[in-house]
């Protein structure tokens, strides 16, 4: 069987942390930011962690086990 291909897409956009969760940025913080307030702004700023219900799906995409 062949190796499984990394999705470029989600190479490019996460990172994988030292305990093995995937590190991600947060959507919405391009354009239209008038009409979003400053602290949700701020919270766009900081990195998350890609939820629990998505890690698998995630880990398959980057061809991790």
């Amino acid at each position: 069987m062949p190796k499984m291909k990394t999705n470029s897409g989600a190479k490019k956009r996460t990172k994988l942390t030292g305990t093995g969760r995937i590190k991600r940025e947060k959507a919405f913080s391009s354009h239209i930011l008038t009409s979003k307030t400053r602290k949700r702004k701020r919270s766009l700023r900081q990195s998350t962690t890609v939820s629990s219900a998505n890690e698998k799906s995630m880990k398959r995409l980057l061809a991790l086990r």
